[in-house]
């Protein structure tokens, strides 16, 4: 595992402790503003570890807890991190990572053939067949945009949803925007607006906010979604060109981040339903298309190169980068948002 794979292992971790309701979302935007990264590093002399960290002391803040609670924390959930065999808290709040020598996260093959599968239905289920959610809300744009969300999210795990408008704002269980996003067009307007949790106010006031969510570049997390995915389709047009097709695989190892991030897929659905959060979709499409991006071995290694052949190993990168594309592209579907195939 490179310090690259590394770093979004554990920004995955902090997703996953917002998710649970353990760090707030304002944590993850706090560490993805300005497309900043986790910096993971080799441990100073003393240490011990492969690599460490200093990740809950700049999230301490924000997380509102002591640097050390938000360690151990983290500590829980990269302990059962592919590629990570061992997690340890020292001083205020570092985390030392001791790195697993070989061992795939789980059979990719598998996982693979049942995106292919399932195709844009990958990660729905009946878990929630029988149950009702029912929203309340009034009519304001940020209310209509997350109550839609909510309900495609609920009905891809089985439960009805009923969206009911009502005349008091005061009703309504998240932060809504002053006015109508101005200028952004119906795609940005629902990411942002779908982007941040209920509790956290969207940045859509000023011309500046704006502009950031229309911004063609990597510190935009809506354009890194579709750019994932347009890239994902690129790869599959190319392989057409050369005359072959994508089969699932091994891919060879260095993968554990995009394979983590692709299994994890149901269980955020199905999160997101019963917590009425779409946040959580958008949050895990970034973590799923930073994988993607940060992985040159499939990012730039499922096509040949010069007057290579294409091999099985070539199929299954290629096949692993459809799975990631199926996944963002269902997942942005969900959040009624457009998947385009060239960017």
């Amino acid at each position: 595992m490179t310090p690259a794979e590394l770093s979004h292992t554990v920004l995955r971790a902090v997703r996953r402790a917002v998710d649970d309701g353990e760090l707030g979302a304002g944590t993850v935007e706090s560490v993805e503003r300005g497309g900043a990264r986790i910096v993971v590093e080799r441990p100073r002399a003393g240490g011990h570890g492969d690599y460490a960290t200093n990740v809950a002391l700049q999230l301490a803040k924000g997380a509102g807890r002591p640097p050390r609670q938000v360690a151990e924390i983290l500590s829980r959930r990269l302990a059962d991190s592919p590629g990570i065999a061992a997690v340890d808290v020292t001083g205020p709040g570092f985390l030392n990572l001791t790195l697993s020598r070989g061992g795939a996260f789980r059979d990719v093959h598998a996982l693979v053939d049942e995106i292919r599968r399932l195709g844009p239905a990958y990660g729905h289920g009946e878990a929630l067949r029988g149950h009702r959610i029912e929203l309340r809300i009034p009519y304001e744009t940020r209310a209509e945009i997350v109550a839609d969300a909510v309900a495609r999210i609920g009905r891809s795990q089985g439960a009805e949803a009923e969206v009911e408008r009502v005349a008091d704002p005061a009703e309504v269980t998240f932060r809504p925007v002053p006015a109508d996003p101005q200028g952004l067009g119906a795609e940005a307007t629902r990411w942002a607006l779908l982007h941040p949790a209920a509790h956290d106010r969207p940045r859509t006031d000023t011309a500046e906010d704006r502009a950031a969510h229309l911004a063609q570049r990597e510190s935009n997390p809506l354009f890194r979604v579709r750019y994932a995915h347009a890239r994902t389709r690129a790869l599959s047009r190319g392989a057409a060109d050369l005359g072959y097709t994508s089969a699932p695989g091994d891919p060879a190892a260095g993968h554990d981040d995009l394979v983590a991030a692709l299994a994890d897929h149901p269980r955020i659905l199905l999160a997101a339903a019963r917590h009425r959060a779409p946040d959580r979709v958008a949050r895990h499409l970034v973590g799923v298309a930073d994988a993607f991006l940060a992985d040159p071995g499939i990012f730039a290694g499922a096509l040949p190169k010069g007057e290579e052949k294409p091999s099985a190993a070539h199929r299954a990168r290629l096949a692993l980068a459809e799975a990631a594309g199926t996944v963002l592209a269902g997942g942005l579907t969900l959040l009624g948002i457009d998947a385009p195939a060239y960017l």
